[in-house]
């Protein structure tokens, strides 16, 4: 990505120049995805590859194919013969060798697996769940080619989709005719706390603690969100709101952009419980008397088919407990639903300044509910822990914001997080600790306060 002479607009900025916009740790990820291209020269791979939209899936594969000829396929909505001709020409430009002409996938694909035989080369087929409104017969089709021809071939195929669901059905799926089929799976997750602070040292260093709270709580790690900010040269918690709350912001509609394939014609349903989970209605009963209708299902749905909720418990509570609350992974969603889709009456007319007001207003309470998640990821980064959860009692009451275990080093942390240390009381944390502590006699037992000094 890159910026030329763009100057950075925040207050208190050290106006520096920047040029280009690097890729970022990905190395994990490169890694793997070269062993497996490695792999291929031996015997055909096919690597399924996940990640939500804008998580950056197609700029890591991109970046990462160098040693072979890499051919991109792009499943756009459109008629398959025209696809077809994308295809070809492609085919012939990379590998430098005729092709043919092809009206239908499957045929172009037996052509492709055949011509493995002999050359080894990446094919990455981006957006792949697409083949479903193209021409579902497709994937019957490569199953049986595949199944030919994977012995003798030497391809690195990398299927890459983002509608999570359609991508878990079509090669989870028992029943589906790709299931089991694929060599390799891998979750593209967005960057992590370090990658952001590195972006905003190499782009705005020097970003305060506010700033990296505001900047964590709008983009949560997406690139694509980064991206857009970074473009803006939007830093601090002022940029960031100027650039969400403004005419034509790409920011407005993105939540339904990224969702409304996921859910079909059911979206408003589960638009509504995403809302509420994000105005912290995080109980099934609470969210199910405003809504008046059974919403197990969707529950169900938005956690294991749709991968945007995650149920939490509170630490010690066992698998089946019904003291469940549900909260939404992805920052940006639970920004957006909380602000955006709720007020969207407002959004529609044009009264960006009443919704903006809105999150200024609800900013300190909202952040800080953000923080507890930014130490508690942390503490899942470091690899310290064998468990990481929240607790609150039957009554749901005596809350603790995190409470970490190492089983193995017999070690035991509770932390109570505030954006300001003056409010932080340890005395108080340990007297909500007290039974839980008691329930690890052998264990070194540590009590910790966070603020945003900590970040």
């Amino acid at each position: 990505m890159q910026y030329r002479n763009r100057r950075c607009c925040n207050r208190g900025c050290d106006k520096t120049n920047y040029v280009h916009m690097k890729f970022y740790n990905r190395n994990t990820e490169t890694a793997t995805l070269n062993k497996i291209e490695l792999r291929s020269k031996e015997i055909a791979q096919m690597t399924v590859l996940i990640g939500r939209r804008r998580v950056g899936k197609t700029t890591l594969l991109k970046n990462t194919f160098h040693s072979i000829p890499v051919l991109y396929f792009f499943i756009a909505k459109k008629n398959e013969i025209l696809l077809c001709e994308e295809f070809t020409r492609e085919m012939e430009e990379k590998l430098h060798i005729p092709i043919g002409n092809y009206t239908g996938f499957a045929e172009l694909f037996k052509a492709i697996m055949k011509l493995s035989k002999q050359i080894n080369f990446t094919l990455i087929i981006d957006e792949f769940q697409e083949f479903r409104n193209v021409n579902p017969i497709i994937f019957s089709d490569m199953q049986n080619i595949w199944d030919s021809y994977k012995e003798e071939s030497h391809i690195n195929l990398i299927l890459c989709g983002s509608i999570y669901s359609m991508m878990k059905r079509i090669f989870e799926n028992s029943k589906e005719p790709l299931f089991g089929r694929a060599t390799s799976r891998m979750l593209i997750k967005p960057f992590n706390i370090k990658t952001i602070k590195d972006i905003l040292s190499d782009y705005y260093p020097g970003y305060t603690h506010e700033d990296l709270l505001s900047f964590y709580m709008v983009t949560g790690g997406v690139a694509k969100y980064i991206e857009q900010l970074v473009n803006r040269m939007a830093f601090t918690k002022k940029a960031i709101f100027d650039t969400i709350f403004s005419e034509g912001s790409f920011f407005l509609d993105e939540g339904r952009d990224v969702l409304i394939d996921e859910f079909g014609r059911d979206y408003g349903n589960y638009f509504s419980i995403l809302s509420l989970i994000a105005s912290s209605k995080t109980d099934r009963g609470n969210i199910e008397s405003i809504l008046n209708m059974a919403v197990g299902g969707h529950l169900d749905k938005l956690e294991n088919e749709y991968n945007i909720i995650k149920r939490t418990r509170p630490f010690l509570a066992k698998t089946g407990s019904r003291s469940n609350k549900y909260k939404i992974e992805d920052n940006f969603l639970n920004f957006w639903f909380r602000f955006i889709y709720k007020y969207r009456s407002a959004i529609e007319i044009g009264n960006l300044d009443y919704v903006r007001n809105i999150v200024e207003r609800d900013y300190e309470t909202y952040s800080g509910i953000v923080l507890e998640k930014y130490f508690q990821e942390q503490m899942i980064d470091s690899k310290q822990f064998s468990d990481i959860q929240p607790y609150w009692n039957s009554k749901g009451e005596d809350e603790i914001d995190i409470v970490a275990i190492n089983e193995m080093e017999k070690y035991l942390l509770f932390c109570e997080v505030k954006r300001n240390k003056k409010r932080i009381n340890l005395h108080i944390l340990e007297n909500k600790a007290i039974d839980i502590a008691g329930k690890y006699p052998q264990f070194n037992i540590e009590y910790k306060g966070f603020s945003l000094e900590d970040m």
